[in-house]
């Protein structure tokens, strides 16, 4: 059984990896949406979904997962929510079961006949990639919420300098 689990992962966190761990342990592979892939270099959105992709790859190969297990694959933004199941439909492999706690998410899926299940939540108010990009402007420490493959995919592109810099932009 394939199941589906889309997020922005903006970053990807340990959250996430406990996220993708807990829904193999149910299904034999998982698809990862990238979700809002057409955004970037935002506050909200500060790494592009080929930078986020590599985060997701790095993290799960760090976390033990095979990449058989496994799909990568960014969708755009709708914003058409009567449409946006079979866009995503469109773009990933068959898939039988969806893996989400985001309330229109879930009800936009149950409603095109699939079925939904939550993701126990693991330190929710500490891995939250609001959280994490929040500790980057400000110079806290982040890396313990991250894959360690992640922290240094994150250096070696700046991300943080980055998310600064964008501060600057966004705040005039």
């Amino acid at each position: 059984m394939r199941g589906l689990y889309i997020g922005r992962f903006q970053p990807f966190h340990l959250g996430h990896l406990h996220a993708v761990k807990y829904a193999l342990e149910k299904i034999d592979e998982v698809i990862i949406v990238v979700g809002s892939a057409q955004h970037s270099h935002t506050l909200d959105n500060p790494f592009t979904a080929g930078e986020r992709m590599v985060m997701i790859r790095e993290g799960l190969k760090e976390g033990g997962i095979p990449m058989s297990k496994f799909w990568i694959i960014p969708i755009r933004d709708l914003n058409v929510h009567m449409m946006w199941v079979s866009e995503v439909k469109g773009y990933t492999p068959e898939f039988e079961r969806v893996y989400s706690n985001e309330p229109l998410t879930r009800r936009l899926f149950l409603e095109a006949g699939y079925q939904v299940e939550s993701i126990p939540f693991k330190k929710r108010s500490r891995y939250l990639a609001t959280e994490i990009r929040r500790r980057m402007v400000h110079g806290e420490n982040w890396n313990d919420l991250v894959p360690s493959s992640v922290a240094q995919f994150i250096e070696q592109i700046n991300g943080v300098e980055r998310l600064i810099d964008l501060t600057k932009t966004d705040n005039g």
